[in-house]
């Protein structure tokens, strides 16, 4: 099968890039509306971008009528915000937190997601996440005819739960199989991994 994308719809492109881009890893993004209310809504064509600055990038795409999802709008706003790596046992609780819902109504009022407050950081983190970024807006750029905005985050810290990682020196190494990461599918479909597994690179 040849598929020719100019031939195709954007919904279309979307769902085909969706199913083959496999698996894909998830942003859950805390962010703050205008209000002082707590957004929460997750995004997964995201990915890490570049180490110096330690920058990570995601792609916001419109509501259904145009206008810019409320997570695009707290973070470009200059507003500082929260990205989790969820845990495939969080998977039920991460597909609640992307309902559309009134600019101002928190996703919290409809989980049962807890918050841990870090008095160091403007910003709380979702308690059972074992991997959370504190960030702020780097740069932005919208594509496309209808709008897509790419938004690089820059992390200002990190936070790992001393549980999934083993510590050697200087060098901290994350255990996949304890973070159990969740990861993204087409359609309705998520992943987790079985059992990490190492192949050494050539030197």
């Amino acid at each position: 099968m040849h598929i020719n994308f100019d031939e195709l719809s954007t919904n279309q492109r979307y769902h085909l890039l969706t199913q083959t881009i496999v698996p894909r890893p998830i942003a859950w993004v805390l962010s703050r509306n205008s209000d002082e209310t707590l957004n929460l809504a997750p995004f997964s064509f995201f990915n890490a971008m570049c180490s110096d600055p330690p920058l990570l990038a995601l792609s916001i795409g419109n509501k259904e009528k145009g206008a810019p999802k409320d997570t695009a709008v707290n973070l470009l706003s200059g507003r500082e915000f929260v990205i989790h790596i969820a845990s495939t046992e969080m998977a039920a609780e991460l597909t609640k937190t992307a309902a559309t819902l009134e600019y101002g109504v928190s996703e919290l009022q409809i989980s049962d997601l807890q918050l841990s407050d870090d008095s160091k950081q403007s910003m709380p983190r979702l308690s059972d996440c074992s991997i959370a970024y504190h960030c702020k807006l780097y740069d932005h750029h919208s594509i496309g005819p209808n709008g897509q905005t790419i938004i690089y985050a820059e992390v200002i810290s990190l936070y790992m739960n001393d549980a999934i990682c083993e510590i050697d020196g200087t060098r901290i190494t994350v255990d996949a199989n304890r973070l159990n990461p969740l990861s993204r599918l087409g359609a309705a479909q998520y992943a987790g991994i079985e059992a990490a597994f190492t192949v050494k690179r050539p030197k």
